[in-house]
């Protein structure tokens, strides 16, 4: 009998609240062998619950082989810090949760509880994802679990909102706009759209010190713990600088295909005056024109109308919450264009810098409030 073991858990929401799953797996700790895996279609749930259930399967299987001493090993901030009686439990759907964990847990002689960074908690999410991939295939699911979203917080005096005197109405999305770090593209300075580049070293420390600036700002993480979504284009370079923003809030990170940068199409890869050189009057069509595009490339107008549709699927998903949105300088702009309500000539106006942060907020009546264009404060 196994007298050590490792249990490693984890848990998540396509929506969240959305179809949810959850995955734990128990291994010896001596050799790192497995010897119980579990996973679970949950119905709709969120994040955390699909988190707390996926310790409470594991350990539950650890008491099952037997195991007097077990390490949880997780990447759900929240979890970890709860459970080790760091953080109080004051969402009413986690309370039940982490109350059956810790009645598991008094049955072993000692459990520990670590943080560990996703990637290295790669088992138990690809056993969440089989759970959540079962949603669609006809498997039998328990019943949803009902969980309520928290109330938004008031403004705080000093960061009075824009609706008293632009008679906006409602809670709004508050989107904060996140460009990726440097990458060897943009050190060459040369057009980068859907080449898949990954962040240099230089670009992993931007990341990390826009992470750090984002989880010291209030009300990313809320009075239950629950943090903000984060949600990325799918290039390598943003869905790095999202990771390093989840690990530092104890989130995942999600990506949206309408936040990709602008498809540069022939020109990708070249330089500014390389393109210019290239194809003299297109390129001087698209820097006056924004229905002009690249050769075999995407225009601005069309990158206008994807990102409208992505920020369409944003306010619905997470409407009157606080989004962290890691993209590109293109969708970025394009959607601090429409907090402005102007046209197509600020994407040839306004620069933003690699790790810079921008805010946006839309409300629901319409209205729309840009807080902040290109900060980059947080950068050494």
């Amino acid at each position: 009998m196994t007298e050590r073991a490792i249990v490693e858990a984890d848990g998540g929401s396509r929506g969240n609240p959305g179809p949810a799953g959850y995955g734990a797996v128990v291994k010896d700790a001596a050799t790192g062998e497995v010897l119980a895996e579990r996973h679970e279609y949950l119905g709709i749930a969120t994040n955390n619950v699909a988190e707390y259930s996926g310790l409470v399967a594991g350990l539950a299987a650890a008491a099952e082989l037997g195991v007097s001493i077990v390490d949880v090993r997780m990447d759900s901030k929240l979890v970890v810090e709860q459970m080790s009686g760091r953080w109080k439990i004051k969402h009413a759907a986690l309370q039940p949760l982490a109350a059956q964990a810790r009645e598991i847990a008094a049955g072993f002689a000692r459990v520990s509880y670590t943080w560990i960074p996703r990637a290295e908690n790669a088992h138990a999410d690809r056993l969440a994802n089989v759970a959540m991939d079962s949603a669609g295939s006809g498997a039998t699911s328990p019943a949803p679990v009902a969980e309520a979203r928290p109330k938004a917080k008031a403004a705080e005096p000093d960061r009075v909102s824009p609706a008293g005197w632009t008679g906006a109405r409602g809670t709004p999305t508050k989107l904060l706009l996140l460009r990726h770090g440097q990458t060897e593209m943009s050190v060459d300075r040369r057009y980068s759209g859907r080449g898949d580049v990954p962040l240099t070293e230089h670009g992993r420390g931007q990341a990390a010190a826009a992470a750090k600036r984002l989880a010291a700002m209030p009300g990313l993480v809320g009075e239950d713990g629950e943090p903000a979504p984060i949600v990325s284009s799918p290039l390598i370079r943003t869905k790095q600088t999202a990771q390093a923003v989840a690990d530092a809030l104890g989130g995942r990170v999600e990506t949206h295909p309408g936040l990709i940068e602008t498809d540069f199409g022939e020109w990708e890869g070249l330089t500014f005056g390389e393109a210019a050189q290239r194809d003299p009057e297109l390129h001087r069509c698209w820097l006056s024109d924004s229905s002009c595009p690249p050769p075999g490339g995407e225009s601005f107008d069309a990158v206008h109308e994807r990102v409208g549709k992505a920020r369409r699927d944003l306010i619905e998903r997470y409407d009157g919450r606080t989004v962290v949105v890691v993209s590109h300088v293109t969708p970025i702009k394009t959607l601090l264009r429409m907090g402005l309500d102007a046209g197509p000539s600020l994407l040839f106006r306004l620069h933003l810098d690699l790790a810079s942060l921008s805010i946006v907020e839309f409300y629901p009546d319409g209205n729309a409030s840009v807080r902040l264009v290109n900060d980059i404060s947080h950068l050494p």
